[in-house]
């Protein structure tokens, strides 16, 4: 360390991991072992199969990596939910110890665990052109907005779109609030960006900053306090 540089808290750096949930029968059917009982409720009541193999995987490598950070058994954490759904490990030194929070777009999930910080995370699968022009036209800032509709090609506007939406929907993650609440947040800009005052979400500032993905995915990760952070990114392969 340089002479006079500041040593990096815990929260300034965020791990991420990136989750393939399309895997093969056998990985599904071990990583199911591992979900409580509403969790495989849940996988089971989804309008087909594949999707509910995709929670499944999705669930099941969540509690994987959680629990490994915690130095717990997966099958033993337990979840408790914020006022809109926002998970967090139910310990008693838990919450003193990581933050935690996912997402979950097509065959693509992600995992953001932080120390010290709120934090959300977002994947979303980039849509076809022309729904995120609709979107952002009705409910973005201006300068959001005209990100996306400015674009040279409705391909361009597109992945702005997807972009915009990770961002917002990881600031939103960061306070548990609902998503109507994000929707007018000035976010537009490169990444990362630091949002002074996050208005009906709660207090501020945040901090949001893009993440690269695979495939045709955006993703973004958001955290609370006054000071940027890194991303520690890491693939997810089963054993």
């Amino acid at each position: 360390m340089k002479p006079g540089a500041r040593a990096a808290a815990p929260g300034d750096v965020i791990d991420l991991w990136v989750v393939p949930i399309d895997q093969p029968p056998a990985v599904v059917g071990r990583l199911r072992g591992l979900l409580d009982p509403e969790e495989r409720t849940r996988a089971d009541r989804a309008h087909d199969p594949a999707q509910g193999a995709r929670f499944t995987v999705a669930r099941g490598v969540v509690r994987l990596l959680v629990a490994e950070r915690l130095g717990i058994g997966a099958a033993e954490l337990v979840w408790q939910h914020g006022p809109h759904g926002k998970p967090a490990p139910l310990l008693p030194s838990a919450s003193d110890r990581i933050q935690v929070n996912w997402s979950g777009s097509g065959a693509l999930a992600v995992l953001a665990i932080a120390e010290g910080r709120r934090v959300g995370a977002d994947v979303e699968e980039v849509r076809r052109p022309g729904v995120g022009e609709r979107i952002a036209r009705r409910h973005f800032p201006p300068l959001d907005a005209a990100s996306v509709l400015d674009a040279r090609t409705p391909e361009e506007g597109a992945d702005r779109f997807a972009e915009l939406w990770c961002r917002r929907e990881a600031c939103v993650k960061v306070h548990g609030a609902r998503l109507a609440q994000g929707l007018g947040l000035p976010l537009a800009g490169p990444s990362p960006v630091r949002l002074g005052d996050p208005g009906a979400l709660g207090p501020g500032p945040l901090w949001v900053s893009d993440v690269p993905v695979p495939g045709p995915y955006r993703a973004a990760v958001a955290a609370d306090l006054d000071r940027p952070f890194t991303v520690r990114q890491h693939d997810w392969v089963p054993g």
